[in-house]
């Protein structure tokens, strides 16, 4: 993977040599960065791969605004001469390629949202409950970001390896940052969902929260013709805690 740094941007992406139509471009949850992906690079080396770092997150400090994420994959694709790209979000990055298909539709394969939720119907009962957990743990890392980092690990990941790897992480993510999160906010219930021309996955892990997994179902109900996956031995970072059978299922939705 060759890093590479958006023109006009903080924006540090990864992108292997591969030639090929098929493109994929992982965004991963908050407090890590795109290394939450390694564990995709190998199986699916023979597609075009992109990872970055999210706005406040791994390299990519400085100038920018979590909200304008969508425009900076567009920007990427631009770069790299990508017209049409297969998305992939876990947690926040769920939010973030759902923003990316809201405002750039003709450019989306497929959407495969993780441990996420409609950001085009997402109610008020699951804001509070999504609000009052992030509060708790802003307000703990504000004091301690190693303390966060232990308690985050554990509400993230279900497997030890993954929890040691998300935990590293999340000791790298500035207090600072903090600030990049709170435009999340600016893309909910802003656009009505339309018929999509993609295939969309939801996939939550069995050991993921009641919240997340009762926000997965509700969207997946709403939308009869997704598909919907709940991953077992998994946590809130799927990808990371079942890797193998994370890969086989995506494999199946990517285009």
């Amino acid at each position: 993977m060759e890093e590479k740094v958006l023109k006009n941007t903080s924006i540090h992406y990864w992108i292997n040599d591969v030639k090929v139509d098929n493109a994929i471009v992982f965004i991963h949850p908050a407090f890590g960065d795109h290394s939450c992906f390694d564990t995709q690079l190998d199986y699916f080396k023979n597609y075009r791969i992109i990872t970055l770092d999210l706005i406040g997150h791994g390299k990519s400090i400085g100038k920018g605004k979590l909200e304008d994420t969508a425009l900076y994959i567009k920007q990427i694709m631009e770069a790299e001469n990508i017209n049409k790209i297969n998305l992939v979000g876990i947690s926040i990055g769920a939010v973030l390629v759902q923003d990316f298909a809201n405002k750039y539709p003709e450019m989306v394969s497929s959407l495969t949202c993780i441990g996420g939720y409609d950001i085009n119907n997402f109610t008020q009962e699951l804001q509070k409950d999504t609000g009052n957990g992030q509060k708790k743990m802003m307000f703990k890392a504000l004091f301690s970001i190693k303390a966060f980092a232990e308690d985050n690990k554990k509400i993230s990941a279900y497997t030890e390896e993954a929890q040691e790897k998300f935990y590293q992480m999340n000791l790298r993510f500035r207090k600072s940052s903090f600030r990049y999160l709170a435009s999340l906010g600016k893309m909910i219930n802003k656009y009505q969902t339309k018929e999509r021309s993609y295939p969309l996955l939801i996939g939550v892990g069995n050991h993921d929260n009641e919240m997340a997994k009762k926000a997965s179902m509700i969207w997946y109900e709403s939308e009869p013709q997704s598909e919907y996956v709940e991953f077992e031995g998994a946590g809130h970072i799927v990808n990371m805690d079942t890797p193998e059978q994370f890969n086989k299922v995506l494999k199946k939705v990517i285009r």
